[in-house]
């Protein structure tokens, strides 16, 4: 009898994991029920978010980011947190022709300095703060008229503003993220950002 041959498996090309240390450089919440978030001195967290916050809650309602989904369908929520650079916003405040672009108005969380094009670090990324949390990100945070529009009430410009926003934010409006390990973040606080192995699905 012959043996049969099974197919030669082929792995695509692999990036090895990479570690990368950053630094908070701003930390960030809503008080009421407005989109707009308010700087503060530390964020605690817990396995649902920042509590008290719009953004927080194990479950959040489905929109139109989740066009499979009926619109206001119950879903796990891994958008908990935003992070943004502030690189990445002034890039964009300058191709929106402002003067700046304020993490605030965009309803940021965390702003982190120390990590070139934040909005491309790869899914499961995880960030380790010095102070014992970690958080996991989901991926990039697609730019949408919203914020655009919270960026021309505050800066001025108009519906260019708000539509530009759109355009010119792609890949570059930050991060969402969920909370894996609860504390507290604390302005100033160091973190190591691991990334996992990284391919492209060939199939």
């Amino acid at each position: 009898m012959s043996q049969a041959t099974l197919p030669v498996f082929q792995l695509p090309e692999i990036t090895r994991p990479r570690r990368l240390p950053g630094r908070v450089a701003g930390l960030y919440r809503t008080m009421e029920d407005g989109f707009v978030t308010t700087a503060v001195d530390r964020l605690d967290l817990g396995f649902d978010g920042i509590e008290g916050d719009r953004h927080g809650g194990f479950t959040r309602l489905s929109g139109g980011r989740e066009p499979w989904y009926d619109r206001g369908t119950e879903m796990r929520n891994e958008r908990q947190i935003s992070l943004l650079s502030p690189d990445e916003l002034a890039g964009v405040a300058e191709g929106l022709k402002i003067a700046e672009l304020r993490p605030e108005w965009i309803g940021g969380n965390l702003l982190v300095e120390g990590i070139a094009q934040l909005s491309l670090l790869p899914p499961r990324t995880l960030v380790f703060f010095e102070n014992g949390v970690t958080l996991k990100v989901d991926g990039d945070n697609g730019p949408c008229r919203f914020a655009g529009r919270s960026i021309a009430e505050h800066a001025g410009g108009g519906i260019d503003v708000e539509l530009g926003f759109v355009k010119l934010a792609k890949k570059r409006r930050g991060l969402v993220a969920w909370v894996e390990k609860p504390g507290t973040i604390v302005a100033g606080e160091g973190f190591e950002a691991h990334l996992p192995e990284q391919w492209i699905y060939p199939g």
